[in-house]
């Protein structure tokens, strides 16, 4: 039995060889990938194998369906929060979307502007500080979290993708002896973290083929600059591809005046040249705590219980080795999310969960949110010390205004 055991694994892995020993173009026959290494890294971000017990995977929380965040709506409807490779374990945060964040910078603060910029996780701990990436550094993290994959150590992440059958196009990558798993296991480990990278940043991840981006390249070639759209002038917007409606949805999203939205989800062009719709900052917007959120019930990796606060980027620049005055400022706060996507889901009826941890259920409610926070009775902020009254909470916008910027930031979603 054990003869025929051993024999068994010779034949796999021979055959494996032959198949995976084929130049890496021609394993990605799919024109998609622009590189091997785009290829590799969506590999990686798709291997089950890498959790202890197996079954998850990067995108069990990030779907593409889904706009690349969590795509079981039951989860959603509820504490948004989404189990590990042990289903009894869960994370603290809704799993925020993996495309479009190649752009965010590592984490540095803005002494002009009086806020912290880039890094990656919802409280900018993959700074990139380590690797000059922060999207690398964020791909580093859940492999290892207990509450996520649950690996026991990077040896063995490395060690599962030596076993696996793209181990040759790994090193066909990445260079002979770049996958080692017993005299450079840290070296093996960022390399993985580094093709999910490329795959995160690659054309099949970030198409930037929404229909605002057909508007968006429309508006340009007639001469418009589409980034000064306001209530005053939207009308010279029409016939580029948007609907009315949706022009003055994205006219009062962008008027400083009302919506105020592209204060913090800004049109400034990206690396891609169209617009990210973030700014890479941190903020308070005055969430109240998720009530279902099962973390709260998680003694082992949560000792506060309900008293948990979520002290977002203040709570991981105070265990940074900040001083009190540097991380009380940020208590509360988190990372100013991209707006692309933000509807993108697998049918229409599919709920969807928005803010850091998933209170809202629905782009109307959480944009009534922002109209209406200070002037109808929402419950209180987790936060409420940092919470950013100067660009929302009493924006007095009208139903039909606040429909029209829903309505907008429907077109954000990738074809």
């Amino acid at each position: 039995m054990k003869l025929q055991r051993v024999a068994l694994l010779v034949f796999v892995g021979v055959a494996t060889a032959l198949l995976f020993s084929l130049p890496a173009w021609a394993l990605a026959a799919d024109e998609e990938y622009d590189t091997p290494m785009e290829m590799l890294g969506d590999l990686l971000f798709d291997d089950i194998t890498l959790s202890t017990p197996n079954g998850q995977s990067c995108a069990t929380c990030h779907d593409p369906d889904a706009g690349y965040t969590g795509p079981d709506e039951e989860i959603n409807a509820a504490g948004s929060v989404y189990p590990g490779a042990i289903k009894t374990r869960f994370g603290n945060r809704k799993p925020p979307t993996s495309a479009y964040g190649g752009d965010s910078p590592v984490l540095y603060y803005d002494a002009d502007e009086e806020v912290w910029v880039g890094g990656m996780f919802w409280d900018g701990r993959a700074t990139g500080w380590m690797l000059g990436d922060p999207l690398a550094e964020q791909a580093m993290g859940p492999f290892l979290n207990p509450v996520e994959q649950n690996m026991p150590a990077m040896k063995l992440v490395v060690l599962r993708v030596w076993l696996s059958p793209y181990r040759f196009l790994f090193e066909e990558v990445w260079g002979p002896g770049s996958l080692d798993y017993q005299t450079d296991v840290y070296g093996s480990y960022e390399r993985i973290a580094r093709s999910i990278a490329a795959y995160e940043r690659s054309r099949v991840v970030n198409p930037f083929d929404s229909r605002f981006d057909a508007f968006w390249d429309a508006t340009k070639g007639g001469g418009l600059d589409p980034a000064s759209i306001d209530t005053g002038n939207y009308e010279s917007f029409y016939g580029y591809g948007l609907s009315a409606d949706e022009v003055f949805g994205f006219a009062v999203f962008n008027d400083e005046e009302k919506g105020m939205c592209g204060l913090c989800h800004t049109l400034d062009e990206g690396s891609a040249g169209y617009p990210l719709f973030t700014d890479f900052t941190y903020d308070n917007l005055g969430l109240p705590k998720n009530p279902v959120n099962p973390f709260y019930t998680q003694k082992k990796f949560n000792p506060d219980g309900f008293e948990w606060i979520d002290s977002g980027l203040g709570g991981f620049l105070q265990a940074a080795g900040f001083d009190a005055d540097v991380y009380e400022a940020e208590w509360g706060k988190h990372k100013v999310p991209t707006l692309r996507n933000v509807d993108k889901r697998p049918y229409p009826e599919f709920v969807k969960a928005y803010g850091h941890n998933g209170f809202f259920k629905s782009l109307e409610e959480i944009v009534h949110f922002y109209n209406t926070r200070d002037v109808e009775m929402w419950p209180e902020p987790e936060v409420p010390d940092t919470v950013n009254s100067d660009e929302l909470g009493d924006l007095g916008l009208t139903e039909a205004e606040e429909a029209a910027i829903v309505t907008f930031m429907k077109t954000l979603s990738d074809q």
